[in-house]
């Protein structure tokens, strides 16, 4: 088996499927790669494109190759993303043309560092959809022979944020790709994409990562402290992605804002509870506000975990005293309701409803658990 092949962590049933492929020589043209953020989707791309370039030959032989493939380089990778809009850009310029100095400057110290970490998500201000020009690219990357390379492949981060008219002009270039040319999407929502599109690609699912991948992945690629790591992993849900969201948003003191939150509410204590929410609010921060509704629904399940002695797979490991003592008081308790009003609460937040309406509203659901 290939060395590349350890660089994809955990999706063991993944790995099979590459193994299979490169030993039929059966590559499909077009692969559809599904799964929750952060499950190492983009960086199994990657993998691949090295893998179909390097089976059964001399890795020195094609270690140029290799290291342009981790570089996301032209003309072995097209890697398509999303993309800020330039000032008087039209669809019929190139997708990098009118962008500003300081676009492209970030956009090549992303690339850098995506090239360093496949795991490392590119980071684009008012960069939130798939431009028709960077899929109209495509074309001219296909039109170029390379005769000495086996496999080009071009890979679409975040495929679901192509509009209409983007998914309409990738679908021309699925329909008829050039020989040893290999499209591969990614996506969290593949049920955004145009089932035409769907139906011309080979469809691969990714499973979340495990604690331990997760913690391999951050401690070996992220450089995160071992013990800060150990920590995050279980309220991560398997993404390297969320695992470094709690981290950069100090995940410490969310944890600690979120067992305040939920003591003043259990003692009917609304505006302190008010005041842990306040900074986020200030900010409108509304990242940080979903954090924190994240932790506070983890703990209203461990609670429900309690109360059924299921002690291995609670996360609020360092409080489990406050589980305890919350099941003492309530052993009857039942907080699914709650859970699913708080739930519903964090799922209008896209619709850029009120945040102080949204948060007083989180407090009264939690206040309501507790008998008058």
């Amino acid at each position: 088996m290939s060395i590349f092949f350890d660089e994809i962590i955990g999706n063991e049933k993944v790995k099979l499927i590459f193994k299979n492929m490169l030993e039929q020589a059966r590559i499909p043209q077009s692969l559809l790669f599904i799964g929750a953020e952060g499950v190492g989707k983009e960086n199994a791309a990657i993998t691949f494109a090295k893998l179909i370039n390097s089976y059964q030959q001399n890795i020195e032989e094609v270690k140029n190759q290799i290291t342009s493939i981790q570089r996301l380089s032209e003309p072995y990778i097209k890697y398509i993303l999303p993309l800020p809009h330039g000032k008087n850009e039209t669809d019929q310029n190139d997708p990098y043309e009118k962008l500003s100095n300081e676009d492209i400057e970030l956009i090549k110290n992303e690339f850098e560092i995506k090239s360093l970490n496949p795991f490392y998500r590119i980071q684009i201000p008012k960069a939130n959809f798939i431009k028709i020009n960077s899929i109209r690219d495509i074309k001219k990357f296909l039109s170029l022979n390379y005769d000495d390379i086996k496999y080009r492949v071009v890979i679409i981060s975040r495929a679901h944020l192509m509009n209409e008219e983007a998914q309409n002009a990738l679908l021309k270039n699925l329909e008829e790709p050039p020989e040893g040319v290999i499209f591969i999407l990614c996506t969290s929502y593949p049920e955004k994409l145009r089932e035409t599109i769907r139906s011309r690609c080979w469809k691969i699912h990714f499973q979340p990562l495990t604690n331990e991948e997760l913690y391999f992945i951050l401690t070996n690629y992220f450089k995160v402290d071992e013990n800060l790591a150990r920590e995050v992993t279980p309220f991560a849900g398997g993404s390297v992605q969320e695992a470094m969201l709690l981290i950069e948003n100090d995940f410490e003191e969310l944890r600690e804002k979120t067992i305040k939150i939920l003591r003043y509410s259990f003692g009917k204590k609304y505006q302190s509870a008010f005041v842990e929410f306040e900074d986020a609010l200030s900010d409108s921060d509304q990242l940080k506000i979903k954090l924190l509704i994240k932790m506070l629904l983890i703990w209203l399940n461990d609670f429900q975990k309690f109360r059924f002695n299921k002690m291995n797979n609670i996360f609020y490991t360092k409080h489990k005293e406050t589980l305890e003592k919350f099941n003492t008081k309530f052993p009857q308790l039942n907080t699914k309701d709650v859970t699913d009003n708080i739930d519903k609460i964090s799922s209008y937040l896209k619709n850029n409803i009120n945040l102080n309406l949204a948060v007083s509203n989180i407090i009264f659901q939690l206040s309501s658990l507790i008998p008058k």
